[in-house]
């Protein structure tokens, strides 16, 4: 089984940085990609980061600029540091593999979520 363990995240000021990580435990095969999503009080969960085993990185439009994505293969961790934060950054933050459990299954995971809430 695989579980997520996410850290960071809470109450932080407009204009202020946060820095949100997560680590991947359990039996994977092989993980195609890791990455951030978030949802904001009644809207649908969106994308925010992902990088992809080679280190290709997917960025959500409003994030792009202020936003920086890494992962450390060692150690089945994805990093997601966010600058210059504004209120429409408020939501909770989903941390996603997308992986397989064996050669020809694959399945995304989730994060119990982390919530961040930006102060103006």
């Amino acid at each position: 089984q695989v579980q997520l363990a996410e850290s960071g995240g809470g109450l932080v000021q407009a204009g202020g940085s946060l820095r949100l990580s997560c680590v991947a435990s359990g039996n994977m095969f092989r993980i195609v990609s890791m990455g951030w999503y978030r949802q904001a009080p009644g809207k649908q969960r969106e994308l925010v980061a992902t990088i992809n085993a080679g280190g290709g990185r997917d960025y959500a439009d409003s994030v792009k600029g202020r936003c920086t994505v890494s992962r450390d293969n060692a150690k089945n961790s994805v990093n997601l540091q966010l600058n210059s934060l504004k209120a429409d950054d408020t939501g909770t933050y989903y941390c996603n593999v997308r992986g397989y459990l064996d050669p020809k299954n694959w399945d995304d995971f989730w994060g119990q979520g982390t919530q961040v809430t930006v102060s103006s």
